[in-house]
C-alpha cells in the first residue's frame, strides 16, 4: 500500500534542481513553475493550455514553431538556477 502511495505522490524537485533538456515534456516544465509560460510565449508557443502541446518535448515544439530550442533551454535552466 506504501509503494502505490509513493508512486501518486507528486515529484518533489525543487525548482533549483531542475534542468530542462531537450527531452523534457512542456508540460513538466509548467507544472514544475508556471510562471516560465511567457518564456514559450515569446518564441510563439501560444498554445500551452493545449493536450497535446503539454504532452510535447521542448525539442519538438521548438522544431514545429522554428526557433532555437537550445537558447530556449538556456533561457529556462537560467531561470530554474535563480529560483534555487
Amino acid at each position: 500500500m506504501f509503494d502505490l502511495f509513493n508512486m501518486l505522490k507528486k515529484d518533489e524537485t525543487k525548482p533549483g534542481e531542475f534542468k530542462v533538456t531537450r527531452e523534457t515534456i512542456i508540460g513538466d516544465v509548467l507544472d514544475m513553475d508556471n510562471t516560465t509560460a511567457p518564456y514559450f510565449m515569446e518564441i510563439g508557443m501560444h498554445c500551452l493550455g493545449c493536450p497535446a502541446s503539454r504532452g510535447e518535448s521542448i525539442e519538438e515544439a521548438c522544431a514545429v514553431h522554428g526557433v532555437n530550442c537550445d537558447e530556449l533551454i538556456e533561457k529556462l535552466n537560467a531561470h530554474f538556477a535563480a529560483k534555487g
